[in-house]
């Protein structure tokens, strides 16, 4: 599946978290690959961030990374350079944008 999200940088934050995503933990990358992400791809315009996944089952990867202690650190990290932390209820699960158009 194909999930679009939409996030937000807080303001001035933007080369530390470009800086943070050329240093994601390899422990990390292995286990989100391992909950089924085939691809993750985030785009910046200004302070807005655009995310695209290729998963398996979206809800399913944020139930398998909710507590593992190597993403807790990380979305602790991200929710101070983010203006909304990163949601992994059964709601954000169904956050992702709508898909208007496909060529």
């Amino acid at each position: 599946m194909r999930v679009t999200l939409h996030t937000r940088l807080a303001a001035g934050r933007e080369s530390e978290y470009e800086q943070a995503h050329r240093e994601v933990p390899d422990e990390l990358t292995a286990a989100i690959k391992a909950a089924g992400a085939h691809e993750w791809s985030i785009w910046r315009s200004g302070r807005d961030l655009f995310h695209l996944i290729e998963c398996d089952d979206y809800a399913a990867l944020l139930a398998a990374l909710a507590d593992l202690p190597v993403n807790v650190e990380w979305q602790a990290r991200m929710g101070e350079l983010t203006e909304v932390a990163h949601d992994y209820s059964a709601e954000g699960a169904q956050a992702g944008l709508p898909l208007i158009w496909r060529l």
